[in-house]
């Protein structure tokens, strides 16, 4: 397929990347109209090796940050320069070079061919590379990937924190962009939004490559901060998808089995803690009643999970481009 009829724009997040961009930049395929690296105020070579590669290169435009805003505020810019250049496709690919530019173009067919308004890369498919992935990071992946499918709604994808992405940029213009998280939650905040357009977000086996550099998303920030902005994210996509934009038997098992759970949960314990003190055993009708209020709760939780499961977008909005 000839890819150079389509405007297809990449935008590189770019922060002490001095060692691998100009690799990057130069493994970016030739049908590419647009390079937008935005610079986020990283303190070394890194914006003026960009700058050399632009006077070779002329598909390629420097953004600069004079205050570093992480990498979704880098994302956020390049979003926007994207769509002033008026293109059809916006990919992301980091700077740090674990993002291979030779699947590019297995990335965006799901997109041209109107299957996907979105399509992300899997790093779970291809068992060998991912043998290369440190352990730590395939752990916390999985943990992580979970979570954030339930907070996301997109139970479909089995990689949703990939970075390596690309959407279709009329789904990219009905983005509130400034809403986004300006961090490493970025792509996990940014499918969130996806869900409630109802966009379809597709999965494309990419192995990354893991070098033995070293990660800058800590541990800290995955043990503290990721929990807080996952069970936030997930409350508001319940609150808005099944109360203000629709109102459904989802709504009303979240109405009665969670009250019917906690209510079982908390009676049970404070009957059980007064019994235990006075030393005998609790009547058969209290011990009843919690129990079943309990497990009544947890079948109608378990019939709503099953409706969201069901409720995850199947069909992609955006028409296709060949």
């Amino acid at each position: 397929m000839n890819f150079s009829k389509f405007k297809i724009a990449v935008v590189i997040p770019s922060y002490r990347t001095d060692k691998e961009i100009q690799a990057v930049l130069k493994g970016i395929p030739a049908f590419v109209r647009h390079i937008i690296v935005v610079d986020d105020a990283s303190p070394d070579s890194s914006a003026d090796l960009v700058s050399a590669a632009a006077k070779r290169d002329k598909r390629i435009t420097l953004l600069r940050h004079a205050k570093n805003q992480g990498v979704g505020g880098a994302m956020i810019t390049g979003f926007k320069k994207a769509l002033e250049f008026g293109v059809e496709i916006v990919i992301k690919v980091d700077g740090d070079g674990q993002m291979d530019p030779h699947y590019i173009p297995a990335l965006i067919m799901p997109l041209l061919t109107g299957e996907a308004d979105y399509a992300k890369g899997n790093r779970f498919r291809d068992f060998s590379a991912l043998q290369q992935m440190p352990l730590v990071r395939r752990i916390g992946n999985l943990g992580l990937s979970f979570l954030t499918k339930a907070a996301t709604g997109y139970w479909n994808i089995f990689d949703p924190t990939n970075g390596y992405f690309d959407i279709r940029a009329e789904m990219l213009a009905q983005l509130p962009l400034d809403k986004l998280d300006p961090g490493y939650f970025f792509e996990t905040s940014m499918l969130s939004r996806l869900y409630l357009l109802d966009a379809f977000v597709q999965d494309v086996t990419i192995p990354a490559r893991y070098r033995g550099e070293t990660s800058s998303l800590s541990i800290r920030r995955v043990l503290f901060e990721f929990p807080f902005k996952l069970t936030r994210t997930f409350i508001k996509r319940i609150i808005l998808k099944y109360f203000i934009f629709d109102f459904s038997m989802m709504s009303i098992y979240l109405l009665t089995g969670i009250p019917l759970l906690f209510i079982g949960l908390i009676y049970g314990s404070i009957k059980w803690y007064q019994y235990n003190q006075i030393g005998i055993s609790a009547p058969t009708g209290t011990v009843i009643l919690p129990t079943l209020a309990v497990i009544l709760g947890i079948q109608i939780l378990l019939s709503a999970i099953e409706i969201d499961l069901n409720a995850t977008p199947r069909k992609a909005i955006s028409k296709a481009l060949v």
